[in-house]
Protein backbone atom coordinates (compact mmCIF):
# COMPACT_ATOMS: atom_id res chain seq x y z
CA UNK A 1 0.00 0.00 0.00
CA UNK A 2 1.55 3.33 -1.02
CA UNK A 3 1.65 6.12 1.51
CA UNK A 4 -0.53 9.14 0.75
CA UNK A 5 1.16 12.48 0.61
CA UNK A 6 -0.62 15.06 2.73
CA UNK A 7 -0.27 18.70 3.61
CA UNK A 8 -1.90 19.91 6.80
CA UNK A 9 -2.71 23.43 7.94
CA UNK A 10 -4.67 24.54 10.98
CA UNK A 11 -7.40 27.13 11.05
CA UNK A 12 -6.48 30.18 13.12
CA UNK A 13 -9.79 30.03 14.96
CA UNK A 14 -9.59 27.60 17.88
CA UNK A 15 -12.61 26.77 20.03
CA UNK A 16 -12.17 27.82 23.64
CA UNK A 17 -11.62 25.01 26.12
CA UNK A 18 -13.60 27.01 28.66
CA UNK A 19 -16.84 27.08 26.69
CA UNK A 20 -19.81 25.61 28.53
CA UNK A 21 -21.34 24.15 25.39
CA UNK A 22 -21.26 20.35 25.53
CA UNK A 23 -20.22 20.21 21.87
CA UNK A 24 -18.06 23.16 20.93
CA UNK A 25 -17.43 24.92 17.66
CA UNK A 26 -15.29 22.63 15.50
CA UNK A 27 -11.65 23.31 14.73
CA UNK A 28 -11.00 22.65 11.04
CA UNK A 29 -7.84 21.21 9.49
CA UNK A 30 -7.32 21.09 5.74
CA UNK A 31 -5.78 17.88 4.41
CA UNK A 32 -4.64 18.01 0.78
CA UNK A 33 -3.84 14.67 -0.82
CA UNK A 34 -1.34 14.39 -3.63
CA UNK A 35 1.11 12.08 -5.28
CA UNK A 36 4.87 12.13 -5.57
CA UNK A 37 7.93 9.95 -5.62
CA UNK A 38 8.47 10.42 -1.90
CA UNK A 39 5.03 8.98 -1.26
CA UNK A 40 5.84 5.71 -2.95
CA UNK A 41 7.93 4.22 -0.15
CA UNK A 42 7.33 0.50 0.10
CA UNK A 43 8.01 0.59 3.82
CA UNK A 44 5.76 3.45 4.92
CA UNK A 45 2.11 2.49 4.98
CA UNK A 46 -0.82 4.90 5.16
CA UNK A 47 -4.55 4.53 5.55
CA UNK A 48 -6.63 5.78 2.64
CA UNK A 49 -9.80 6.07 4.72
CA UNK A 50 -9.93 9.88 4.68
CA UNK A 51 -11.09 11.27 1.34
CA UNK A 52 -12.71 14.48 2.54
CA UNK A 53 -9.98 17.15 2.68
CA UNK A 54 -11.39 18.86 5.78
CA UNK A 55 -11.02 17.44 9.28
CA UNK A 56 -12.85 19.00 12.21
CA UNK A 57 -11.97 18.78 15.88
CA UNK A 58 -15.06 18.45 18.09
CA UNK A 59 -14.71 18.78 21.85
CA UNK A 60 -17.36 16.95 23.84
CA UNK A 61 -17.89 17.43 27.56
CA UNK A 62 -15.97 19.70 29.90
CA UNK A 63 -12.16 19.75 30.07
CA UNK A 64 -10.66 18.05 33.10
CA UNK A 65 -13.66 15.77 33.58
CA UNK A 66 -13.94 12.03 33.09
CA UNK A 67 -16.25 12.36 30.08
CA UNK A 68 -14.24 14.95 28.15
CA UNK A 69 -13.32 13.80 24.64
CA UNK A 70 -11.76 15.44 21.58
CA UNK A 71 -13.12 13.76 18.44
CA UNK A 72 -11.91 14.09 14.87
CA UNK A 73 -14.50 14.21 12.08
CA UNK A 74 -14.85 14.79 8.36
CA UNK A 75 -16.66 17.87 7.12
CA UNK A 76 -19.78 15.71 6.75
CA UNK A 77 -19.69 14.95 10.47
CA UNK A 78 -18.46 11.39 10.09
CA UNK A 79 -16.01 10.56 12.87
CA UNK A 80 -12.51 9.37 12.01
CA UNK A 81 -9.61 8.13 14.09
CA UNK A 82 -6.63 10.44 14.66
CA UNK A 83 -4.50 7.34 15.19
CA UNK A 84 -5.59 5.32 12.14
CA UNK A 85 -6.97 7.83 9.62
CA UNK A 86 -4.58 10.79 9.74
CA UNK A 87 -1.73 9.81 7.38
CA UNK A 88 1.75 9.56 8.85
CA UNK A 89 4.08 10.40 6.01
CA UNK A 90 4.18 13.63 4.01
CA UNK A 91 7.37 12.92 2.08
CA UNK A 92 10.80 14.57 2.23
CA UNK A 93 11.31 13.49 5.85
CA UNK A 94 8.20 15.31 7.10
CA UNK A 95 5.46 13.70 9.16
CA UNK A 96 2.12 14.54 10.71
CA UNK A 97 2.17 15.08 14.47
CA UNK A 98 -1.01 15.17 16.58
CA UNK A 99 -0.73 17.27 19.73
CA UNK A 100 -2.23 15.71 22.83
CA UNK A 101 -0.63 17.82 25.59
CA UNK A 102 0.17 21.50 24.92
CA UNK A 103 3.46 22.77 26.31
CA UNK A 104 3.37 24.28 29.81
CA UNK A 105 0.38 22.19 30.89
CA UNK A 106 0.07 19.16 33.16
CA UNK A 107 -3.19 17.34 32.35
CA UNK A 108 -2.14 13.92 30.99
CA UNK A 109 -4.08 13.83 27.72
CA UNK A 110 -3.79 10.89 25.34
CA UNK A 111 -5.49 9.14 22.44
CA UNK A 112 -7.91 6.57 23.84
CA UNK A 113 -6.63 3.58 21.89
CA UNK A 114 -9.35 1.30 23.30
CA UNK A 115 -12.32 3.52 22.38
CA UNK A 116 -14.11 3.71 19.04
CA UNK A 117 -12.59 6.43 16.83
CA UNK A 118 -9.76 6.79 19.39
CA UNK A 119 -10.61 10.31 20.64
CA UNK A 120 -8.23 12.25 22.86
CA UNK A 121 -9.14 12.09 26.55
CA UNK A 122 -7.49 12.71 29.90
CA UNK A 123 -5.85 9.58 31.26
CA UNK A 124 -7.14 8.11 34.51
CA UNK A 125 -5.87 5.88 37.28
CA UNK A 126 -8.24 4.21 39.74
CA UNK A 127 -11.05 6.40 38.40
CA UNK A 128 -9.21 9.68 38.96
CA UNK A 129 -7.87 12.08 36.35
CA UNK A 130 -4.12 11.98 35.92
CA UNK A 131 -1.79 14.98 35.96
CA UNK A 132 1.94 15.28 35.68
CA UNK A 133 3.48 16.60 38.93
CA UNK A 134 4.65 19.67 37.00
CA UNK A 135 4.18 21.19 33.56
CA UNK A 136 5.71 19.61 30.50
CA UNK A 137 7.81 22.20 28.67
CA UNK A 138 7.26 21.02 25.09
CA UNK A 139 4.29 20.05 22.94
CA UNK A 140 3.67 16.34 23.40
CA UNK A 141 1.68 13.95 21.27
CA UNK A 142 1.86 11.10 18.79
CA UNK A 143 2.76 10.04 15.30
CA UNK A 144 -0.38 8.62 13.64
CA UNK A 145 -0.23 5.19 12.03
CA UNK A 146 2.55 3.96 14.33
CA UNK A 147 2.39 1.31 17.05
CA UNK A 148 4.90 -0.08 19.54
CA UNK A 149 4.21 -3.81 19.36
CA UNK A 150 4.08 -5.34 22.88
CA UNK A 151 4.96 -8.77 21.44
CA UNK A 152 8.15 -7.50 19.79
CA UNK A 153 11.38 -7.39 21.80
CA UNK A 154 13.94 -4.80 20.75
CA UNK A 155 17.37 -6.43 20.87
CA UNK A 156 19.09 -3.03 20.70
CA UNK A 157 17.23 -1.70 23.76
CA UNK A 158 17.75 -4.35 26.44
CA UNK A 159 15.20 -6.67 24.85
CA UNK A 160 12.37 -4.38 25.95
CA UNK A 161 8.91 -4.94 24.46
CA UNK A 162 6.76 -2.16 22.99
CA UNK A 163 4.29 -0.32 25.21
CA UNK A 164 1.21 -1.00 23.02
CA UNK A 165 0.76 2.67 22.08
CA UNK A 166 1.48 4.95 19.12
CA UNK A 167 4.95 6.50 19.09
CA UNK A 168 5.30 9.62 21.24
CA UNK A 169 6.67 12.91 19.94
CA UNK A 170 8.23 15.79 21.86
CA UNK A 171 7.89 18.87 19.64
CA UNK A 172 10.42 21.52 20.70
CA UNK A 173 9.21 24.59 18.76
CA UNK A 174 8.42 27.87 20.46
CA UNK A 175 4.64 27.93 19.77
CA UNK A 176 2.12 26.29 22.09
CA UNK A 177 -0.02 23.76 20.23
CA UNK A 178 -3.72 23.11 20.87
CA UNK A 179 -5.16 19.75 21.88
CA UNK A 180 -5.85 17.86 18.66
CA UNK A 181 -3.86 20.21 16.45
CA UNK A 182 -2.09 18.53 13.54
CA UNK A 183 1.38 19.88 12.79
CA UNK A 184 3.92 19.09 10.10
CA UNK A 185 7.15 18.11 11.84
CA UNK A 186 10.57 16.78 10.99
CA UNK A 187 12.24 14.31 13.36
CA UNK A 188 15.65 15.26 14.72
CA UNK A 189 16.51 12.69 17.39
CA UNK A 190 15.06 9.94 19.56
CA UNK A 191 15.26 8.70 23.13
CA UNK A 192 14.69 5.05 24.05
CA UNK A 193 12.81 5.39 27.34
CA UNK A 194 12.15 2.21 29.31
CA UNK A 195 9.05 2.67 31.48
CA UNK A 196 8.44 -0.19 33.93
CA UNK A 197 10.18 -2.55 31.53
CA UNK A 198 8.34 -1.36 28.40
CA UNK A 199 9.97 0.47 25.50
CA UNK A 200 8.41 3.91 25.07
CA UNK A 201 10.17 5.81 22.28
CA UNK A 202 10.31 9.61 22.40
CA UNK A 203 10.86 11.16 18.98
CA UNK A 204 12.24 14.69 19.25
CA UNK A 205 10.91 16.83 16.41
CA UNK A 206 10.29 20.42 15.40
CA UNK A 207 7.32 21.99 13.65
CA UNK A 208 8.03 23.28 10.17
CA UNK A 209 6.34 26.50 11.23
CA UNK A 210 8.95 27.18 13.92
CA UNK A 211 11.34 30.08 13.14
CA UNK A 212 14.35 27.81 13.72
CA UNK A 213 13.04 24.85 11.71
CA UNK A 214 15.30 25.57 8.74
CA UNK A 215 18.34 25.60 11.02
CA UNK A 216 17.87 22.15 12.51
CA UNK A 217 18.07 18.91 10.56
CA UNK A 218 19.75 16.44 12.93
CA UNK A 219 20.79 15.89 16.53
CA UNK A 220 23.87 18.16 16.41
CA UNK A 221 21.74 21.05 15.18
CA UNK A 222 19.45 20.63 18.19
CA UNK A 223 22.39 21.06 20.53
CA UNK A 224 23.47 24.16 18.63
CA UNK A 225 20.15 25.97 18.22
CA UNK A 226 18.18 24.51 21.16
CA UNK A 227 21.06 24.13 23.66
CA UNK A 228 20.33 21.89 26.62
CA UNK A 229 16.98 20.74 25.25
CA UNK A 230 17.82 17.08 24.69
CA UNK A 231 19.22 16.72 28.20
CA UNK A 232 16.21 18.53 29.64
CA UNK A 233 13.80 16.22 27.81
CA UNK A 234 15.63 13.11 29.02
CA UNK A 235 15.75 14.36 32.61
CA UNK A 236 12.07 15.39 32.59
CA UNK A 237 10.87 11.98 31.44
CA UNK A 238 13.36 10.21 33.71
CA UNK A 239 12.16 11.98 36.84
CA UNK A 240 8.45 12.81 36.46
CA UNK A 241 7.26 9.75 38.39
CA UNK A 242 9.56 10.29 41.36
CA UNK A 243 7.21 12.74 43.19
CA UNK A 244 4.60 9.94 43.22
CA UNK A 245 7.03 7.60 44.97
CA UNK A 246 7.97 5.59 41.88
CA UNK A 247 11.49 4.90 40.64
CA UNK A 248 13.03 6.95 37.87
CA UNK A 249 12.53 5.78 34.30
CA UNK A 250 15.53 4.38 32.47
CA UNK A 251 16.86 4.95 28.97
CA UNK A 252 18.51 2.50 26.64
CA UNK A 253 21.17 3.09 24.00
CA UNK A 254 23.70 4.35 26.50
CA UNK A 255 21.28 6.75 28.19
CA UNK A 256 21.80 9.14 25.27
CA UNK A 257 19.64 10.46 22.42
CA UNK A 258 20.23 9.01 18.98
CA UNK A 259 20.33 10.83 15.68
CA UNK A 260 17.77 11.53 12.96
CA UNK A 261 18.53 8.41 10.94
CA UNK A 262 17.86 6.24 13.98
CA UNK A 263 14.65 8.16 14.68
CA UNK A 264 13.51 7.54 11.10
CA UNK A 265 14.26 3.83 11.55
CA UNK A 266 12.04 3.77 14.65
CA UNK A 267 9.23 5.50 12.75
CA UNK A 268 9.54 3.09 9.83
CA UNK A 269 9.51 0.00 12.05
CA UNK A 270 6.58 1.14 14.18
CA UNK A 271 4.63 2.12 11.06
CA UNK A 272 5.15 -1.41 9.77
CA UNK A 273 3.89 -2.78 13.10
CA UNK A 274 0.81 -0.55 12.85
CA UNK A 275 0.18 -1.79 9.33
CA UNK A 276 0.24 -5.40 10.54
CA UNK A 277 -2.12 -4.43 13.37
CA UNK A 278 -4.77 -2.83 11.16
CA UNK A 279 -4.52 -5.69 8.67
CA UNK A 280 -5.16 -7.98 11.65
CA UNK A 281 -1.95 -9.89 11.13
CA UNK A 282 -1.38 -9.30 14.87
CA UNK A 283 -4.13 -9.70 17.52
CA UNK A 284 -5.51 -6.29 18.49
CA UNK A 285 -6.69 -7.25 21.96
CA UNK A 286 -8.59 -4.29 23.43
CA UNK A 287 -7.30 -1.80 20.84
CA UNK A 288 -9.84 -0.10 18.61
CA UNK A 289 -9.09 -0.41 14.89
CA UNK A 290 -11.91 1.99 13.94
Amino acid sequence: MAAARVRVSANNTIASLKSKDPLRKPIIFNLCFGNGAAAQSRRLFSSTAIYNPQIQIKQQGQPETLDYRVFFAEDSGKKVSPWHDIPLHLGDGVFNFIAEIPKESSAKMEVATDEQYTPIKQDTKKGKLRYYPYNIHWNYGLLPQTWEDPSLANAEVEGAFGDNDPVDVVEIGESRAKIGQVLKVKPLAALAMIDEGELDWKIVAVSLDDPRALLVNDIDDVEKHFPGTLTAIRDWFRDYKIPDGKPANKFGLGNKPVNKDYALKVIMETNESWEKLVRRSIPAGDLSLV
